[in-house]
């Protein structure tokens, strides 16, 4: 049944790879500039994933300290081996939406997205945590072919034991974002409930900075952070930055 399983995915992601050749890349430059985009709240690990191979070339080796499994042994078939059997269903109709989505996309727009959602992944002690998956492209080619993909998996069990499988569609650059994405559903664009200046300290608040920290860093004063900070809160029905993350995560508010 994996087996099947893993053959019907592999058919999803090289549909939208449409079997291109891939060059070599200079992974380097590409990389970090979009690890500034991708925010974290835990342990995480990354890894490159090539869908017209359906094979991941590089696994960054934090994934032995989240996980315990060897780098050198993380292959697509082995990542959905640990993946929690009844979430194994949504990430494969996840990804098909993904691969749907990306597809009706113009091409200079194609790494203006970065999708992500939750599931649970077994580690290698036998014991499962929820990760929250987030994917953008770093390599397509002129006709809007993804050729690359950049993935980080978040370990966000401290924020979220029982997280709800549930998928979005972040836009950077000023592309809009969408949230809470059902299947053959229309896409409406969300429109933010938190100002651009509370979304900047929502995502400060969530690596855990205290309210002097933000004040220094956005170079205003403690006070106006702190009415920022109720702000958040009453509008999203929290009265602490860890409910607020459990909060953001459930809703796919994650910056």
């Amino acid at each position: 049944m994996k087996n099947k399983l893993f053959f019907d995915v592999q058919k999803i992601w090289k549909e939208v790879g449409n079997y291109k050749p891939i060059d070599k890349l200079q992974l380097e430059v590409e990389l970090y500039k979009k690890l500034l985009d991708i925010f974290q709240v835990g342990d995480f690990y990354f890894f490159i994933f090539a869908p017209p191979l359906a094979e991941i070339e590089y696994v960054s080796d934090t994934i032995s300290r989240v996980i315990g499994y060897d780098r050198e042994n993380f292959t697509i078939e082995s990542m959905m081996n640990i993946i929690h059997p009844d979430d194994l269903p949504h990430f494969i109709d996840f990804e098909s939406r993904v691969v749907e989505f990306k597809k009706k996309l113009p091409a200079d727009k194609i790494m203006k997205y970065k999708s992500q959602y939750p599931y649970r992944i077994r580690k290698a002690d036998g014991k499962y945590i929820s990760i929250l998956q987030q994917s953008i492209t770093i390599q397509s080619d002129e006709d809007g072919s993804v050729l690359r993909n950049f993935v980080v998996h978040t370990d966000i069990s401290s924020f979220k034991n029982d997280a709800k499988m549930s998928l979005s569609f972040i836009g950077l650059e000023g592309e809009p974002t969408f949230h809470n994405v059902k299947e053959n559903t229309p896409l409406i664009p969300f429109n933010n409930i938190l100002t651009n200046r509370e979304i900047q300290i929502f995502n400060l608040i969530a690596q855990n900075l205290t309210t002097a920290e933000i004040a220094d860093i956005l170079n205003i004063s403690i006070a106006t952070v702190g009415t920022h900070r109720k702000n958040i809160h009453r509008k999203t029905g929290t009265h602490s930055a860890l409910e607020l993350i459990n909060h953001a995560i459930e809703k796919g508010w994650l910056y």
